[in-house]
């Protein structure tokens, strides 16, 4: 059974891989301008607006102990969006001991930083047609394996018996990062933090302090969390003793969703932020983790989407109770092995700008409106859909 839950866990991690690829060929990007995407400059101390480059603080770890770095742009805008990145997650000492790669390929969780070039994908993306393009963006990857927000050495016996550290320094990454970028940074007047996936899980749960402590006097802030749900009757004992989080985090969390605990409480301790949550209706991905946590079953089927979809319209409606709140739940991507289940995550792809998904409007555009203080929701009625 715990062999079947890393093949569950590596489709979110595939998917990753995969969308970047097939992102980068729908825009264009050849595979020499690809390689160049890797390997980003260091920040100089005269960064040029508009161009990439990494910040490599020291003492920041991925999950391998290998060195890890955020990226940084800055925009000619008074904006800036911090950008949580996805790719798994672990949760014990025996998820611990399967990352990406392990034995079979496959694996629970990214170990260390390969995705440098998804930030020009999708939300990143430099054309006209993307509202965010002029906007400074701090990008968080993610391999630590503790949805952004570990501050701990996990030990645990690898798959050969050695004795191995998993490093759960999500928290810590993102702190050091932001001391770096902060330099660069004047305090802007609007603030978005976003993520998809894991990075969507670490939006919500860090979102509060980002806000309190980098971001004190910006008059206009928004999340955004697309997709993250999961319900783990657990996840408080995860995050205090599996990934060490700071207690700031832990606190929040007293139910089996971390998402809506932690959204609950961002709303509490900051009453004007607005809270934009999107997510397909019956979401392929985290509909097969769920379906482990529920039943021990790696097979998604059509009734565990179905139940996924109910568990999605509870949260949204705990979600709509909440002051500035704005929903978009769309149906698109269909399995093609169980055709009732749809795709996972939309802000990463090219499609976060084509209509079509939404009706008459693009995601893009919908996170902007909400950002500007036009919040609205859309494909609410697919979660009664039979």
């Amino acid at each position: 059974m715990k062999k079947a839950v890393k093949i569950i866990l590596i489709v979110i991690i595939s998917i990753i891989i995969v969308v970047a690829v097939a992102s980068a060929i729908m825009i264009g990007i050849t595979k020499k301008q690809m390689k160049d995407l890797m390997y980003r400059k260091e920040i100089p101390a005269n960064p040029k607006i508009g161009q990439w480059y990494r910040i490599t603080p020291d003492g920041a770890r991925s999950s391998d102990g290998s060195q890890w770095h955020g990226l940084i742009k800055l925009g000619d805008e008074d904006k800036v969006a911090v950008y949580f990145y996805g790719g798994g997650v672990s949760v014990d000492e025996h998820s611990a001991a399967w990352p990406q790669g392990t034995g079979d390929g496959r694996g629970f969780y990214t170990p260390n930083v390969t995705n440098d070039g998804l930030e020009i994908m999708g939300f990143g993306n430099p054309s006209e047609e993307n509202p965010f393009r002029d906007w400074t963006m701090l990008v968080l990857p993610y391999s630590t394996a503790d949805f952004h927000c570990g501050t701990g050495d996990y030990p645990y016996t690898s798959k050969d018996g050695t004795q191995k550290v998993l490093y759960h320094h999500g928290y810590t990454n993102m702190a050091l990062f932001m001391e770096k970028a902060m330099q660069y940074v004047d305090e802007p007047d609007t603030v978005l933090i976003t993520g998809f996936s894991a990075g969507s899980f670490g939006t919500s749960l860090l979102a509060n302090d980002i806000l309190t402590d980098y971001f004190p006097n910006a008059q206009n802030t928004t999340i955004f969390a697309d997709s993250s749900l999961l319900l783990n009757d657990h996840w408080k004992e995860i995050a205090q003793n599996v990934w060490q989080a700071p207690a700031s985090i832990v606190s929040r969390l007293h139910s089996n969703n971390l998402v809506l605990d932690s959204l609950q409480a961002l709303s509490k301790d900051h009453p004007n932020t607005k809270i934009l949550f999107s997510c397909s209706v019956r979401d392929s991905a985290l509909t097969a983790v769920q379906n482990y946590f529920d039943m021990g079953d790696d097979i998604a089927t059509e009734e565990s989407g179905v139940k996924f979809q109910s568990s999605l319209k509870e949260m949204v409606s705990a979600i709509k109770e909440l002051p500035n709140s704005g929903v978009l739940i769309w149906d698109a991507y269909r399995d093609t092995t169980i055709p009732s289940l749809t795709g996972h995550t939309i802000m990463m792809l090219p499609t976060f700008f084509d209509e079509g998904i939404v009706p008459g409007i693009t995601a893009a555009d919908w996170v902007m409106d909400g950002v500007n203080g036009n919040i609205q929701d859309y494909g609410l009625e697919l979660l009664d859909q039979p």
